[in-house]
């Protein structure tokens, strides 16, 4: 995903998701689960940062945080900031 504009997770809070999935094979959920897990783990025990790309009502937009947890529908970054994981396209651990 070229040219997604970078926002500041803080104005994610502000951000409206779809409930449609934005991915279109049930592998690359599969892949993307694995992703959020591997990239949670790489958060919480380096500090690492990773650059999620995903999608809310008005297009296509990339943050760079750490991730501080993963649910079975949602990721959380810090400040309480979630992004639902059928809206996030992909996953990139920097």
């Amino acid at each position: 995903m070229r040219n997604v504009p970078l926002v500041e997770k803080e104005t994610v809070k502000n951000m409206v998701f779809p409930r449609e999935e934005v991915l279109k094979s049930k592998d690359s959920a599969i892949e993307r689960r694995t992703l959020l897990e591997r990239a949670t783990i790489l958060s919480n025990l380096y500090h690492n940062k990773v650059k999620i790309v995903f999608e809310d009502r008005d297009g296509s937009k990339m943050v760079d945080t750490t991730i501080w947890a993963t649910t079975e529908a949602a990721i959380m970054l810090k400040g309480g900031v979630v992004i639902p994981i059928h809206r996030i396209h992909s996953i990139d651990l920097v």
